[in-house]
């Protein structure tokens, strides 16, 4: 089984065509493969473990409403040692889908009318062609949201060239030549 380039290594497509009223739990726990990938794809040492629950439920006429959690342990690089950081990820996972060809999707656009847009509220829908939604893609999207992009270990404190050197001038041809015309005055 080939992945498709771009891909989530942790990929699965729930079926949308006939959803339970109440929802379909959909529960994905990465093997070390799908770890590997995932520590790869999102620069880090390593991921111990992801799970995702999710519930795929009717939304709206045709929509589909994505909710859930997703969780991982994850080893990322302190910024400032380099050494390993345990980290732990635990996130709500929440997003609103709508077929392609869906008037409701168009309204908003075509209405020529105003789009209000909330920055604290839930995302719009996204739309989706055919009958299958990526529901481990929105996961890993929502893990990824979660990763600290620069993690740092307790303590840990970068010593600048400024910080040594507080009392001595700067050096350099630029420092040299500013030098040189303040001398002119």
């Amino acid at each position: 089984m080939h992945e498709k380039e771009g891909a989530s290594p942790v990929s699965f497509k729930a079926s949308v065509t006939r959803l339970p009223q109440s929802g379909m739990p959909v529960l994905i726990d990465a093997d070390a493969r799908q770890r590997e990938a995932l520590a790869a794809a999102h620069g880090l040492v390593s991921v111990e473990r992801f799970h995702a629950e999710l519930l795929v439920a009717p939304w709206k006429r045709h929509g589909v409403k994505v909710s859930g959690r997703v969780e991982a342990d994850i080893t990322q690089e302190c910024v400032v040692t380099l050494d390993p950081l345990q980290a732990r990820i635990d996130e709500a996972v929440e997003g609103l889908f709508l077929p392609e060809d869906s008037k409701l999707g168009r309204l908003g656009f075509e209405g020529g009318g105003e789009i209000h847009i909330d920055a604290e509220g839930p995302d719009g829908p996204e739309t989706f062609t055919g009958d299958t939604i990526d529901v481990g893609a929105l996961a890993e999207q929502f893990f990824g949201l979660a990763i600290d992009p620069y993690p740092r270990k307790p303590g840990a404190t970068l010593v600048s060239d400024s910080d040594k050197d507080a009392n001595s001038e700067p050096e350099g041809p630029l420092q040299e030549k500013l030098r040189r015309l303040s001398r002119k005055d």
